[in-house]
């Protein structure tokens, strides 16, 4: 292996020398904060994927509904339309339970749930 990082650093230091790093579109710039700090590290390079080709985790799709549900039942008056919306919420969460039951995560990781979510936004 160590043949190989040094093969990588003399093709780096000869770009270096011809310039070709002198335009890089972000230089100088910090880089942009993906929001996959919390996850776990064999999950991020999927996660990511995901994230760039506009799909989302089915757990994370599920906690937005759930936390879209919640708004609309806190704004909602009739009772009949907070009963079904209630059953709405109550079948989600058990989805998204299970959902992470499978994948071995606590069901308390809601936080860091939300924090994916809203980098994903």
């Amino acid at each position: 292996m160590y043949i190989f990082e040094i093969i990588a650093e003399r093709k780096i230091q000869q770009a270096i020398e011809e310039g070709q790093f002198d335009n890089l579109e972000n230089k100088g710039k910090p880089l942009v904060d993906d929001g996959l700090d919390l996850v776990p590290e064999d999950l991020r390079m999927a996660y990511k994927i995901m994230k760039n080709a506009g799909v989302v985790p089915e757990e994370i799709e599920l906690r937005k509904e759930i936390v879209n549900l919640n708004q609309l039942l806190n704004a909602c008056a009739d009772e009949a339309e907070r009963k079904a919306i209630r059953m709405k919420i109550s079948e989600k969460q058990l989805k998204y339970n299970i959902i992470m039951e499978a994948r071995g995560k606590k069901i308390t990781d809601i936080e860091y749930m939300e924090k994916i979510m809203d980098r994903l936004k």
